[in-house]
């Protein structure tokens, strides 16, 4: 057997904010409340900085969809007298927003919520290589859609309780025409309601681009998990490789605001051709 080795990689990369109200599942779940949460909401000193409760209030308006993705936030002087704080205290909390990808300043433009476009989801989130350092775009086809009801370990990476209702799926992405990844994907239903094989099969754009177009739910941080597996007889069919292949196995939850788990994803990855790049860039 290939001995496991496992590689806890915790991503702290961002993306848009949310199109619309937090659906029923998140909207149900409140954070727990914080000295900063209370303080802010009763105007008490919360002995942080101030830009970090402005911050904490510009995220609040993110996640209640206040403003869509691709669209321009108000300017930092509008702002700045809607939180009756100075302009550079507002400034100062854009900055680490943009710093964590987001929002998105364009020169001359203005400051927008950024959205989750193929080239950014490719670029943040997907971490295949070529041997050459080459990144493609993944050609995804999806194998099965089903529903069912959450085991353990499912339901203790999504945050639901055990045999709550699931909808699994599964993909096979080719890179260059060829296969090299199996994901099986999980998510509770009951966050996406009425996802259905053919909503998820004809989507515009990338998977995280749906959470946030119909749901509202964005994407904004990923934890993965890495060990090495051999494949079996199916699993090798698929990706032409025999079985007993060393293959990469990665084991990702996604995360929205407030470290909700939202997603659960598992990939197998043929490394003949490829490798996994964790190129991490300190704040």
């Amino acid at each position: 057997m290939v001995a496991s080795a496992f590689l806890n990689v915790n991503y702290m990369t961002y993306m848009s904010a949310p199109t619309a109200v937090l659906p029923s599942r998140l909207a149900h779940t409140p954070p727990i409340a914080t000295v900063t949460d209370i303080g802010v909401a009763a105007g008490i000193p919360t002995g942080q900085p101030l830009y970090k409760e402005v911050k904490l209030w510009l995220t609040r308006d993110l996640m209640n969809g206040e403003w869509r993705a691709g669209e321009a936030i108000p300017s930092e002087a509008r702002l700045a007298e809607r939180f009756q704080v100075s302009v550079g205290t507002v400034r100062k909390a854009i900055d680490e927003l943009v710093a964590e990808k987001i929002l998105l300043r364009q020169q001359g433009r203005g400051t927008f919520v950024a959205a989750h476009t193929p080239d950014r989801t490719l670029f943040y989130f997907f971490h295949l290589v070529g041997k050459d350092g080459r990144k493609d775009t993944p050609d995804t086809e999806m194998l099965t859609f089903t529903r069912g009801r959450a085991e353990a370990a499912e339901a203790a990476s999504l945050g639901i309780a055990r045999g709550e209702r699931v909808i699994r799926i599964r993909n096979l992405l080719r890179l260059a025409r060829d296969p090299v990844v199996i994901d099986d994907i999980v998510v509770a239903a009951q966050v996406f309601p009425e996802l259905d094989e053919h909503v998820f099969g004809r989507r515009e754009g990338t998977i995280y681009g749906l959470y946030q177009a119909r749901y509202g739910i964005n994407v904004i941080r990923i934890s993965e998990r890495l060990s090495a597996t051999l494949a079996d007889a199916g699993t090798g069919s698929l990706l032409g490789v025999p079985a007993g292949t060393p293959l990469l196995h990665i084991a990702r939850v996604a995360y929205t605001y407030h470290d909700r788990p939202v997603e659960l994803r598992y990939s197998l990855v043929d490394t003949t051709a490829h490798e996994y790049l964790s190129d991490l860039v300190k704040p």
